[in-house]
């Protein structure tokens, strides 16, 4: 199904069903292709919304993880949500981190897939040369476990982000935001109910990773899917939105 954008109060977002609110984050290089999978399956029973946030649209100075979560805060309360299911998927589950923290009486639970926040390997360690779209396209396999995830389309996407200057250093500046705003000394304030979904192949957040959040935040539980890199929604949305549905019906959503 093709969701169309609502555009509103400088706003641009993906709203769909009724009920209990699911928020979704995506990541840097992401937006509504992440999570197309989970707003089909949840939206006949939730009000699934995915507010497309401003990576490339902040000035330089501002840009970053913190800057992102205020940002999600303003467009919380002109929808005016409450009692928010918070998912979020790599810098997605670190503005969720950020704005659980700030906003804990906003939230009822969340979920974190392949989150920054306490590690990031991104892009395996080099950033993708401008130009060069068979380094872009080996770049962008690099995050999943089947290559073929990355499909041409996606594949272009990232090419035409890392070949338009204006994009590309403020996605550096959110890289750098992102490693510097480490996350670990804070994990333990945070007491909602917290589901973490990692793909056990993920080489941008490991294993480790995800282990580490588990071990800090108070009240997590953590999932592995099987031959799944960083974007389990993405490489395999079935058991991923398996996951999710358990996680919904045990904290009463």
């Amino acid at each position: 199904m093709s969701f169309v954008p609502k555009e509103e109060h400088g706003f641009s977002y993906i709203e769909e069903g009724e009920g209990q609110v699911l928020l979704l984050l995506h990541g840097l290089m992401g937006g509504l292709s992440n999570w197309e999978e989970v707003i089909e399956e949840f939206r006949h029973k939730y009000r699934v919304i995915l507010p497309f946030l401003p990576v490339y649209d902040l000035p330089v100075i501002t840009t970053g993880v913190k800057t992102l979560s205020k940002y999600l805060h303003k467009f919380i309360k002109y929808k005016k949500l409450e009692n928010v299911i918070l998912l979020g998927n790599s810098l997605g589950g670190h503005v969720a981190l950020i704005y659980a923290l700030a906003h804990p009486e906003k939230l009822r639970a969340m979920v974190l897939s392949g989150s920054s926040g306490l590690y990031e390997n991104a892009f395996g360690g080099s950033f993708p040369r401008r130009e060069s779209r068979e380094f872009v396209k080996e770049k962008t396999e690099y995050t999943f476990y089947d290559p073929k995830v990355a499909t041409p389309e996606l594949v272009d996407e990232v090419y035409k982000v890392v070949n338009d200057r204006h994009s590309v250093i403020r996605l550096l500046a959110m890289a750098k935001s992102a490693i510097r705003h480490n996350m670990k000394n804070d994990l333990h304030k945070i007491h909602m109910p917290v589901s973490l979904i990692w793909g056990k192949n993920d080489k941008i957040t490991p294993p480790e990773v995800a282990d580490e959040f588990h071990q800090l935040l108070p009240d997590s539980e953590l999932h592995w899917i099987d031959k799944c890199g960083h974007a389990a929604m993405m490489e395999h949305p079935q058991e991923f939105n398996r996951l999710l549905k358990g996680f919904l019906e045990k904290i009463g959503a």
